[in-house]
């Protein structure tokens, strides 16, 4: 017996081109992020704040929004349609973003930034939901709409790189504006799918059996074992863009790096179900940690063995493991185990996990950076390993059955 009630003649109706508005949601979502990520820390570097400030501006709001995060995102459930929630946000990141344009002093930026994160990262878990919710009830595919997210965070990345190359850090706060404004254009067409559907009025040992609560062993051990992974990579998404410039690598190049990761995450989106598509969520982590632990150990080396920029690419094809596999395996595992009410809280809570972990690595990672350069790298090793030990936890309280659509 199910503990979710038929769908209402509304929500049995698909809305029209799903699959191709949300694509769109997804291009326009990771816009931001693809130019924020790579080139963010080349605009304070260039406003003339030192190792330690810039790990302090990039870390702060991800304290901040693990905080902010869950609460918006339970609030989308309970909204009359979370594509609303959605649209509000996307609106409210256009007017913080435009923060950036005051005169940046340390307080300023650092204000604008806690602002920003606050309606900023609730976009992808919302979208998420929002996806989830149509694989569930229309059998859509999560990663071929999903993909499009990664499509333009290469573009941006590229594109950022070709522009800054032009005109120089200065240009990355109106980028930003700019990516957001068009962010919300796109957002307006965010599918109507109305409320998650709710738990239909089984006993209490009906509802505990087929729909688990998330605050269970095997949901936390996992979320929290995704979000050290995750965190693991905080020393790059920090760092990496000034320490290749530091060795004399250009924005186009440097655009092309980050890109080519892209390209290999985006690789790994179109093969995963045929390749991955029967291993189980667990294996699908112990993967993933185990590529962020030969990225890490790799990349310092790169540079002092001669292996030039060819090297640098050959690491970033990593990203397809390190990364994309956590995005997919996130997503599978809350697909097959947690029940379409609580989809929001539980996007909340993996992000919290990402979010906490990845600010307090981001954190550690400035004076790191101020210390020992590229080979801060090697302390990012043994934190991948204790996400594999918390995945290695989840194996072994992983549950027998699987919520179905």
């Amino acid at each position: 017996m199910s503990s979710l009630p038929p769908l209402s003649p509304e929500q049995l109706v698909k809305p029209r081109h799903f699959e191709l508005r949300m694509g769109l949601i997804f291009f326009m979502l990771f816009v931001p992020l693809g130019i924020h990520l790579p080139y963010f820390p080349l605009w304070l570097q260039a406003e003339g704040f030192d190792a330690e400030q810039i790990a302090v501006i990039l870390a702060a709001p991800m304290f901040l929004r693990v905080v902010t995060t869950p609460l918006l995102t339970a609030l989308a459930d309970r909204a009359s349609d979370r594509a609303h929630v959605y649209v509000a946000l996307v609106a409210a990141s256009v007017a913080a973003s435009a923060g950036y344009f005051l005169t940046p002093t340390y307080a300023m930026v650092l204000t604008v930034s806690l602002a920003l994160t606050v309606v900023w990262t609730p976009h992808s878990p919302i979208a998420d939901s929002l996806a989830l919710s149509g694989v569930r009830r229309f059998g859509s595919n999560y990663a071929s709409m999903r993909k499009w997210g990664s499509i333009s965070y290469l573009c941006a990345n590229l594109a950022g790189g070709f522009i800054l190359s032009a005109t120089g850090a200065q240009a990355v706060p109106m980028i930003i504006f700019v990516a957001f404004g068009a962010a919300l254009v796109v957002g307006l067409i965010a599918p109507r799918l109305g409320r998650p559907r709710r738990a239909s009025p089984l006993s209490a040992a009906d509802i505990q059996q087929s729909a688990p609560k998330l605050l269970n062993a095997y949901f936390l051990y996992f979320s929290i074992g995704v979000g050290v992974i995750t965190a693991s990579h905080a020393f790059f998404y920090g760092f990496v863009s000034i320490y290749w410039k530091s060795i004399g690598i250009g924005d186009q190049v440097v655009g092309l790096l980050w890109g080519w990761g892209v390209v290999a995450e985006i690789g790994m989106f179109m093969v995963f179900t045929r390749v991955f598509g029967s291993f189980s969520v667990v294996s699908i982590m112990l993967m993933a940690g185990i590529g962020a632990i030969v990225r890490w150990i790799a990349f310092p080396m790169i540079w002092p063995l001669g292996l030039g920029i060819a090297g640098f690419f050959a690491v970033q094809t990593l990203h397809a493991v390190s990364v994309a596999l956590v995005l997919i395996g996130l997503q599978k595992m809350i697909g097959e185990t947690v029940a379409e009410e609580r989809t929001g809280a539980a996007q909340g809570i993996a992000y919290f996990s990402n979010g906490f972990f990845t600010a307090v690595v981001t954190l550690m990672s400035g004076p790191l950076y101020d210390r020992f350069g590229v080979d801060g790298f090697f302390a990012m090793v043994p934190i991948a390993l204790i996400g594999l030990a918390l995945i290695g936890l989840a194996a072994r309280s992983a549950p027998q059955r699987r919520i179905g659509r």
